[in-house]
């Protein structure tokens, strides 16, 4: 592990990648040999999905949520396992394994994923940088808070991430050192909602931006589908 380290590879980086592993063989395993009526590991998965589908199309609106549900159900899915990588005996003691959210690394690259994807697509969605007219709403001479805003996103979603798992991992620590029986484990077990709801305020952030910067793309599908409803009326006259 020292060699690895001395190269840049640290614990959260192996943990990491061994939950991108993880979700990639779950995912190919579930979508093999798929059939209408899903069972076993096909049947937990779709329930997941559908679940996670319902929740955030309701939160995004139907055009932002169906179209970018991938990318936000995939920052709880990922997140949210990552959190509770940190529950694993031992975690952050033996080499290789440590929470990647613990790391203020990881939760920093997740924030600045979030701010490009927002940015690209804003400009997708607006067909151009007319996206960025929203900077000088409601009035021009707020374009420096508004663009002030803009940056500060990923530093609060890592702050507050990175923050949060890092001091409940703190925590639990001292806890274990001061009463090794007992106490630790009614910590860890708050720290499973704990890494739910952080998971969870994350996605719910970055869909929040995500739907905001697809507005102008839902207005549109609106009217293309309201122009679709009155085709039919306009046919038969």
């Amino acid at each position: 592990m020292e060699a690895l380290n001395s190269i840049g590879i640290t614990s959260p980086m192996i943990t990491s990648t061994v939950i991108t592993i993880f979700i990639c063989a779950v995912v190919i395993i579930a979508g093999r040999n798929m059939t209408m009526i899903p069972t076993g590991l096909q049947n937990v998965v779709e329930v997941v999905v559908e679940k996670l589908h319902a929740f955030f199309v309701d939160l995004m609106g139907e055009y932002a949520g169906r179209k970018y549900f991938p990318i936000v159900a995939t920052f709880f899915i990922y997140i949210l396992i990552c959190n509770y990588s940190g529950l694993i005996p031992l975690a952050g003691h033996l080499p290789g394994l440590a929470a990647p959210t613990s790391s203020i690394n990881f939760p920093l690259g997740l924030a600045i994923v979030v701010f490009f994807a927002v940015q690209i697509i804003g400009i997708r969605e607006n067909h151009g940088i007319s996206y960025y007219k929203h900077l000088f709403k409601p009035f021009a001479f707020m374009f420096p808070i508004m663009l002030l805003e803009e940056f500060v996103r990923p530093v609060s979603l890592t702050l507050r991430l990175y923050g949060n798992i890092f001091g409940e991992e703190s925590v639990i620590s001292a806890f274990f050192g001061l009463v090794p029986l007992g106490m630790p484990i009614i910590m860890q077990a708050l720290s499973v909602l704990m890494g739910l709801i952080q998971s969870l305020v994350f996605a719910l952030l970055a869909a929040i931006y995500i739907s905001e910067a697809a507005e102008h793309g839902a207005e549109l599908a609106a009217e293309a589908e309201e122009g679709m409803k009155q085709l039919p009326t306009t046919n038969n006259l």
